[in-house]
């Protein structure tokens, strides 16, 4: 019976270390068949990013510009007013020239609704199509190193100014931490700034 035993339990130790060799040799290839995740700070490259900051610098430009042709218009608009008071209310001077200062104002208000409405989409333009770039430029690298799946990850900035905002930064701050050797974001900006 000793001896039935002893086997039995010579038997049970062997396979226990058959399965023990067989876990620890498939465990590496286990390791192997991780998958490779990076992340990127989309706000991170618009800040850092040349073409972002020659785009900004363009526009910035384009505005003063425009505020430029806005305080001439508004100067000429304050002459006339000055130049309504010493003319005769209701004589043909004083009427031609109300009718060119009233439409100046409104030439005046018109280009600082139209200027505002062009601004904005053009900033919404230049956003979109720096994103789609960035989505390129954010694809042929994880392709390159073999990575399965990037996240966004965002920096929260705290204090925010109102609940709403504070609820809107909770509900879209998904990435909550990354090891740093992840991160691909300044590859990215590079890259971009590479092909500017």
């Amino acid at each position: 019976m000793k001896t039935k035993t002893l086997a039995l339990y010579c038997l049970i130790g062997a396979v226990v270390l058959l399965m023990g060799h067989a876990y620890s040799s498939a465990e590496p290839k286990a390791v192997e068949n991780v998958a490779k995740i990076g992340v990127v700070n989309i706000r991170k490259i618009f800040r850092d990013c040349k073409k972002n900051a020659k785009y900004r610098q363009d526009a910035m430009a384009d505005q003063s510009k425009w505020d430029a042709e806005m305080e001439k218009l508004q100067k000429e608009i304050e002459q006339q007013k000055d130049g309504l008071k010493v003319l005769k209310p209701g004589s043909s001077d004083y009427l031609a020239q109300m009718k060119e200062l009233m439409q100046k104002q409104a030439e005046l208000e018109a280009g600082r609704q139209f200027n505002n409405q062009q601004r904005a989409l053009k900033d919404q333009r230049w956003t979109e199509d720096l994103y789609k770039e960035i989505l390129k430029v954010v694809r042929e690298l994880a392709e390159e190193k073999g990575l399965v799946l990037v996240f966004e990850k965002g920096e929260v900035d705290f204090p925010v100014s109102s609940p709403d905002e504070l609820m809107l930064t909770l509900s879209t701050h998904k990435l909550l931490y990354s090891n740093s050797s992840l991160d691909i974001t300044d590859e990215v900006t590079a890259r971009l700034d590479a092909e500017q």
